[in-house]
């Protein structure tokens, strides 16, 4: 069905039966086509995999690289409004498709977050928390970040890094000229090392009207660099769950965000609140809102997207997320099945692959009663082993 003939004023709510395109056709295309069927929207997918898991549940695909002006164009012509699924797409593509419609959140945002050197200029411009960093363009300013920030620092990429990819840590200066040459593009970004307590994250919406909800923030562990649990609400004091909200309002207002809003954070042993990363999609750390909210992050990103009210962003239980990963987990497939309690969700990915997310498992409890960790392990059951509580980037 052609979408003109549901196309509506941008500043004005999209109609049943419109069309939402999402670029990228991975798991978070999969759980936003999901929402927006259920909000009575249609989802088009524009992917290079005709059988990947967003490709599975969409109303239309259109097939093409991301770069590629020809599908971008028909792909732009069939929907009402477009969104993004993932950062690793070129802005200028988002430009393109800008012509044709609203694209929530935009194209100069993506740009902010997927350039680690330009989200970290725009965050410490607006007066967000981060820890010490410097940008690392040449020899000269490799060793006067070494000798700035001290020894152990990281060492990261500006784009494509995720799950622990495109950095290295660096612990003496023999080991500079080497961490340097092996991280590519230039320039790169030296980060401080964080006396790290925890890390958190928060989920932030902001719709057309300039109306934003906060999720309450989840407490992350990750495994090989890969986020494998997060417990919602994070244990933390009242005070720091508002002011980590209040930092993530903050930035979403900032950039005058369309849609939903990851925005991970630092707590030190003081207590003090570091923002480290922003992702503009919905965010493996706020899976857990599936089934614990009754509107989850993705919900409410299309809500945002469509330019429909955001209801509160409440909860009804307290929840842990745990990824599936890997084909070890996939293995204990049959077992999550069995176990009581365990709410499922896989992705449809054909090949488990090590390091790949393949799905997650949700547990509730009641509201306010989110266990100890010796009750967390018991209702993971199958899943069940210590996470690490040391964040890998830090």
């Amino acid at each position: 069905m052609p979408a003109s003939s549901s196309r509506s004023p941008s500043a004005a709510p999209l109609a049943p039966n419109a069309v939402i395109g999402i670029v990228g056709g991975g798991q978070l295309g999969r759980m936003s086509a999901v929402a927006a069927a259920k909000l009575g929207f249609r989802a088009h997918i524009l992917t290079q995999d005709p059988h990947g898991p967003a490709a599975q549940v969409a109303h239309q695909v259109t097939l093409g690289a991301y770069d590629d002006h020809k599908a971008l164009d028909a792909f732009a012509r069939a929907v009402d409004v477009i969104t993004f699924e993932f950062e690793n797409i070129s802005a200028d593509a988002l430009d393109c498709l800008a012509q044709h419609c609203p694209v929530r959140p935009s194209g100069a945002i993506l740009r902010t977050s997927q350039d680690r050197l330009a989200e970290k200029t725009f965050l410490s411009d607006a007066g967000i928390p981060l820890a010490p960093w410097m940008a690392v363009t040449n020899h000269a300013s490799l060793h006067a970040a070494a000798e700035t920030l001290g020894f152990p620092f990281i060492l990261k990429t500006t784009r494509n890094g995720y799950d622990g990819k495109g950095q290295a840590r660096v612990y003496e200066a023999s080991q500079l000229e080497e961490a340097f040459a092996s991280l590519a593009p230039h320039p790169l970004v030296a980060e401080g090392m964080v006396d790290f307590a925890c890390e958190i994250s928060v989920m932030v919406v902001r719709g057309t009207d300039g109306t934003t909800r906060c999720f309450a923030p989840g407490l992350n562990y990750h495994r090989d660099g890969i986020l494998d649990l997060t417990l919602a609400p994070a244990p933390v004091q009242e005070e720091t769950a508002q002011q980590a909200q209040a930092l993530a309002t903050a930035i979403a207002e900032k950039l005058d965000l369309i849609g939903i809003l990851g925005v991970e954070m630092f707590i030190d042993r003081t207590g003090t609140l570091l923002v480290n990363e922003i992702a503009p999609r919905p965010h493996n750390s706020g899976h857990w809102t599936m089934d614990a909210c009754p509107a989850d992050q993705f919900d409410m990103h299309i809500r945002a997207v469509a330019g429909l009210p955001l209801p509160p962003a409440l909860r009804h239980s307290d929840a842990a997320m745990k990824n599936l990963v890997g084909p070890d987990d996939i293995a204990l497939w049959p077992d999550i099945l069995a176990t009581p309690g365990h709410i499922p969700h896989l992705y449809g990915k054909a090949e488990a692959r090590a390091g790949r997310k393949m799905g997650h498992v949700n547990i509730l409890f009641p509201y306010g009663s989110l266990p100890g960790a010796l009750g967390i392990q018991d209702a993971l059951g199958p899943l069940a082993d210590k996470p690490e509580t040391e964040d890998n980037d830090h």
